[in-house]
């Protein structure tokens, strides 16, 4: 399938000089503008994987400031939801956690569509607990006992009594957490039933703040920007868990998933973050993506603790020699 990483360069050219005509749009009979559809103006619907609002907050903002006659509308919700929104043509530009499975690309070029795939980032699973558990160290195999019910109290874990029985709890049904844990990390054996969801991540964080026993999924980028005063308060409340990708791991190998460890793919629960556009000619769609892939949008996911697609992320080693 055709990607959009060859036209990048192009496309940011496209911006510059179509941005100096913006001023050429006209109005109807009522005096309204009427606003046509170009990389840097129009209307623009999009939908994003509600684990992501943060960031994609802040770019449609930025994207929205530089270019006035641009109106961008994200919804953000569960990850099957937005690529429902994609596949049944509600919005021609989504942001998800993974690329589009073979199913979905079929029904596309079933509509003589070629939808476009541009990756944008590296994000990290942060496993949250309360600040009280003595444990905020996993494993990966760990995890997934716990995950699947094999593991079912506290005290299996660490061997202290107290904190009963683990109640695992992700951010909402059908999100793209909860996915990548059955992927990633049960390999597919069901998640246990004892599991629920909330209705979103500051409700997780809100859950697991409140009940000592829970244990949380959410995505970094909730827990990421610490300039973010939002971000502090939520690192108040809980505690981020450090995890290592093997039993046997040394104390230095239990990660959290800051930007570093996600550049140097040190981090183990990872995955790339991607905007696939159905958009059938060069509109607003492939300008926003454009910007986002580009050295502004980059920026913004550098400044949230993510990491970008492009661009170098300088790493600092403060360990003594």
């Amino acid at each position: 399938m055709k990607t959009m990483r060859n036209s990048l360069p192009t496309l940011g050219v496209m911006l510059l000089l179509l941005g100096a005509f913006s001023g050429c749009n006209r109005t109807d009979k009522n005096g309204e503008l009427q606003v046509e559809d170009t990389p840097t103006t129009g209307k623009l619907a999009i939908s994003v994987d509600e684990t992501f609002a943060p960031i994609l907050t802040t770019e449609v903002d930025t994207f929205q400031k530089l270019y006035q006659y641009a109106k961008v509308t994200a919804k953000y919700e569960p990850e099957e939801d937005v690529v429902r929104s994609l596949l049944d043509g509600t919005s021609r530009v989504v942001v998800l956690a993974r690329d589009l499975n073979t199913k979905e690309r079929a029904k596309f070029e079933k509509d003589k569509i070629i939808p476009r795939t541009v990756r944008i980032g590296t994000d990290g699973l942060a496993i949250i607990v309360h600040p009280s558990n003595p444990d905020s160290l996993f494993t990966v195999s760990q995890l997934r006992e716990i995950f699947t019910g094999k593991t079912a109290r506290w005290e299996q874990v660490n061997g202290k009594k107290g904190l009963g029985d683990i109640n695992v709890v992700f951010d909402a049904n059908r999100s793209s957490t909860t996915r990548y844990v059955q992927d990633s990390i049960t390999r597919g054996t069901p998640v246990t039933p004892r599991a629920f969801a909330t209705k979103s991540n500051p409700a997780l964080i809100d859950y697991v703040a409140t009940h000592p026993s829970a244990i949380g999924v959410i995505g970094a980028n909730w827990i990421s920007d610490r300039d973010d005063k939002a971000v502090e308060t939520f690192l108040n409340k809980v505690q981020v868990a450090g995890i290592a990708a093997s039993s046997g791991s040394k104390s230095d190998e239990y990660l959290q998933p800051y930007q570093a460890y996600l550049a140097l793919k040190t981090y183990p629960l990872r995955r790339n973050l991607y905007m696939i556009s159905s958009e059938a000619r060069t509109g607003l769609g492939t300008g926003f993506i454009s910007f986002v892939a580009g050295p502004q949008g980059q920026l913004i996911v550098l400044k949230s603790g993510l990491m970008p697609a492009t661009g170098q992320a300088r790493i600092v080693n403060n360990a003594a020699n």
